[in-house]
């Protein structure tokens, strides 16, 4: 009898934390804002020449003497948007739903500098224990529960399941093999 309440209590104090990780992503939000990438400053001047180089440095030190110099005064006008004519929508779609209740825009940029994102926008999604996101060769991806997704492209654990979040596409990957992105629990093998 012993024996048998100690078993009863070990597979207790197993199933609470097990049970924990399993069902609390579901009322758990994780809020992910992160800022559209920017090319930085170091990427646009390595294709400088060595003259254009000393040029915009000249002028950025003066700018900076002249704005030291002058008194503190607020902007009237608010500042100008993003230029977003050095990025090109290569890819968009909505989200639909197989089981995460996703909602909100995809969409694949390609940067100024040739390196593309995968940005999601206005988006929200139900949480689930180790969410990834990943690229798929099917579109639409059909209910997959149980089925590893061949050639399809982990772009890592999902960030937050609201916000605007960014993921990194790896260089020469050729897009066009890819029909959709879809977030997939991988020790469930389920989308």
């Amino acid at each position: 009898m012993k024996t048998r309440n100690w078993l009863i209590l070990l597979g207790i104090l197993v199933a609470i934390p097990v049970g924990w990780y399993l069902i609390s992503p579901l009322f758990i939000n994780e809020t992910v804002n992160e800022d559209f990438p920017i090319v930085q400053l170091d990427n646009a001047m390595a294709d400088m020449s060595e003259e254009e180089k000393n040029t915009f440095m000249a002028e950025a030190t003066q700018a900076m003497e002249t704005a030291m110099t002058e008194p503190d005064s607020m902007l009237e006008d608010p500042m100008p948007e993003e230029d977003m004519s050095t990025m090109e929508i290569l890819f968009q779609g909505s989200f639909y739903d197989i089981a995460h209740h996703g909602m909100g825009t995809a969409t694949v940029y390609e940067l100024a500098d040739g390196s593309r994102i995968l940005r999601f926008e206005g988006f929200e999604v139900l949480n689930g224990p180790d969410l990834h996101v990943y690229l798929a060769p099917q579109d639409p991806v059909l209910d997959t529960v149980g089925v590893t997704l061949e050639g399809s492209l982990d772009l890592g654990k999902l960030k937050g399941n609201i916000g605007d979040q960014n993921y990194e596409i790896p260089a020469g990957l050729d897009l066009s093999q890819f029909g959709d992105q879809l977030f997939y629990v991988p020790i469930f093998h389920s989308p």
